[in-house]
């Protein structure tokens, strides 16, 4: 991915208000952060545990390609540490706690009314990182795929947009 300025992310966000995303808390270590391993960047806000932020550029669409959405971490009940679930974006097997329900507003109108879109995703949004063997999970490996590390990322990467479609739909 290439590397985002803190402007450029703010006004990515298609799912809160101007104010919200300006007042958001971008991802410790920003200035680190190791762009060449990411397809998306993905974080929870140190300041507010259950709220989750991800950015991914899109072909075609609108703020220079980049789209932002808000999340939510669900308040349910918190899986047991025993047993294991697999990421919906990289397809990351973790222990119950390392994946989470994430719930984001859905865009405009739809969002305005208290629509919104799931998905379990990793708890620390930093699905690129695992695919790239870069983090390990409490379970410590991945899956033995047949994919090349291309095709993974690619991977991750459609089933990220499918929810980003989701998340954008207005209609």
């Amino acid at each position: 991915m290439e590397p985002l300025g803190e402007k450029d992310i703010r006004a990515s966000f298609v799912n809160c208000s101007k104010g919200e995303a300006r007042r958001l808390t971008l991802p410790p270590g920003f200035a680190e952060t190791p762009w060449d391993d990411l397809d998306f960047l993905g974080w929870r806000d140190p300041k507010a545990p259950d709220r989750g932020y991800v950015v991914a550029r899109r072909d075609g669409g609108d703020r220079d390609g980049l789209i932002g959405v808000a999340l939510r971490a669900s308040t349910g009940a918190r899986r047991s540490l025993l047993k294991s679930s697999i990421c919906s974006v990289c397809v990351t097997p973790q222990a119950g706690s390392g994946i989470t329900l994430f719930v984001a507003p859905r865009a405009g109108e739809a969002g305005r009314q208290g629509n919104s879109v799931g998905l379990y995703i990793c708890a620390d949004l930093a699905c690129s990182l695992y695919v790239r063997g870069k983090k390990t999970s409490a379970l410590a490996r991945r899956f033995e795929e047949s994919l090349s590390q291309e095709e993974q990322n690619e991977r991750t990467l459609r089933n990220l947009h499918g929810f980003l479609d989701q998340v954008g739909e207005t209609a």
